[in-house]
């Protein structure tokens, strides 16, 4: 289970870097259920969430920090949901990117469970 965890962390590391990378290059209006974030809110979370890429990952290196895994996934799962809040209040019919948020949000939530529940430090 820890090896599965592991690689879930990295594959959420990655992809939590890439999406802040994109935050970056692209504003919050290439997404339309997104556009009532404003510009700073947007690239203040991907500040964030290279911070969470980074807490995935640390504990690999530095095994005392092994706390800020489960919190940084719980920080990505949370800002999935409030993605996909934003996109029911827009009204937009097209449901595909919230279901991508929350698959992203299910697996972040399956990272603190499995390291409290299944997996104790």
């Amino acid at each position: 289970m820890n090896i599965l965890l592991w690689v879930l962390q990295i594959l959420l590391a990655l992809h939590t870097a890439i999406g802040a990378v994109w935050k970056f290059s692209n504003s919050e209006q290439t997404v339309p259920s997104l556009k009532k974030i404003p510009h700073r809110v947007w690239l203040g979370l991907s500040l964030v969430e290279l911070l969470c890429a980074v807490g995935l990952i640390l504990p690999a290196i530095y095994p005392p920090l092994a706390i800020l895994a489960p919190i940084a996934a719980a920080c990505i799962a949370a800002e999935m949901l409030l993605f996909s809040a934003l996109h029911i209040r827009s009204g937009d019919a097209k449901h595909g990117e919230m279901i991508y948020w929350l698959v992203v949000a299910a697996i972040c939530a399956f990272t603190p469970y499995g390291r409290f529940a299944l997996v104790p430090f």
